[in-house]
């Protein structure tokens, strides 16, 4: 299946007490759909997945798909450390009727490449589902190696990656080694353009939240053959690419979307609210892109 080029890995919108503010997150749903998002992935990381209970999560993937009601595809954040929990999880997602599901690589357990090849393989035999695997070993500490991935890529379902390994040697390995639709999408925002150049189909972006439409500019100018124009463009994305990450994320940019008028509450512990300084560096980064 193809997600289309520009993925926004959603925050999930709180309300005063924390919990799960249904209103709000209709609001951004429409917003990011009419903001260049072409698909959404639900509670990953941006989604503060580590603090969501199962039975949030459940409820928040079935918000999005009525919701939204096919108007782009929905993504679930399925994976976790636990391959048997991970089934059970990616079996309640399929029987919702999101559209594909996210796996992250297993974190903390440190499983050897093998390991994590049985655990995709089993999670991705449990749903009909298009799967894309997610690499980012600088928050799980542990990489799926280009080849452990290219293996993968034989799974009749596994169809893409979201490589934030930030590794373009290792995405050129992945792409040269695997069928051309299987898709590779980084998972930084700032390679987007030098990633799309090397051969991937898009970004699963944090940034697309504020500059989505942007973003898909940049890749038509470049996929147009207006190399330069994109460059350009690309350069004059960055900091605020950049100023997204100062804190953990998703702390700036739910904090961005406040100072544009989308209230998407804050932060559950562990993580915190931004500093004064902080708060300014984004205002002030925000300001300069208008």
């Amino acid at each position: 299946m193809n997600f289309g080029h520009i993925l926004t890995a959603m925050v999930t919108p709180f309300n005063q007490e924390g919990l799960i503010d249904k209103e709000r997150t209709k609001e951004l749903l429409d917003y990011l759909i009419t903001h260049g998002t072409d698909a959404l992935v639900v509670a990953g990381t941006t989604g503060e997945s580590p603090t969501l209970t199962t039975k949030e999560k459940l409820e928040l993937f079935q918000l999005c798909v009525e919701y939204v009601d096919n108007r782009v595809p929905i993504i679930a954040g399925t994976g976790s450390n636990n391959t048997q929990s991970s089934i059970e999880l990616t079996k309640k997602a399929t029987d919702i009727g999101v559209d594909g599901v996210m796996l992250v690589a297993p974190y903390y357990n440190k499983p050897s490449q093998q390991g994590m090849y049985e655990h995709f393989k089993k999670i991705a035999e449990a749903t009909p589902l298009p799967v894309m695997l997610y690499n980012v070993p600088g928050r799980t500490g542990v990489q799926i190696e280009a080849d452990t991935t290219i293996a993968l890529s034989k799974v009749e379902n596994i169809v893409a990656i979201k490589e934030a390994s930030g590794d373009l040697e290792q995405m050129s390995a992945i792409i040269t080694a695997t069928d051309i639709d299987f898709l590779l999408y980084t998972g930084d925002d700032a390679n987007t353009l030098p990633a799309v150049a090397i051969g991937a189909h898009g970004v699963v972006s944090v940034a697309s939240h504020l500059i989505g439409n942007e973003m898909k500019e940049m890749l038509k100018l470049y996929k147009d053959g207006e190399v330069e124009d994109a460059a350009s463009l690309h350069r004059a994305l960055l900091p605020t690419m950049k100023a997204m990450f100062v804190a953990p994320n998703p702390t700036c940019v739910k904090y961005a979307l406040k100072t544009i008028g989308i209230d998407v509450g804050g932060v559950r512990l562990p993580l915190t609210s931004l500093s004064y300084d902080q708060q300014q560096f984004v205002i002030q980064t925000l300001q300069k892109k208008s």
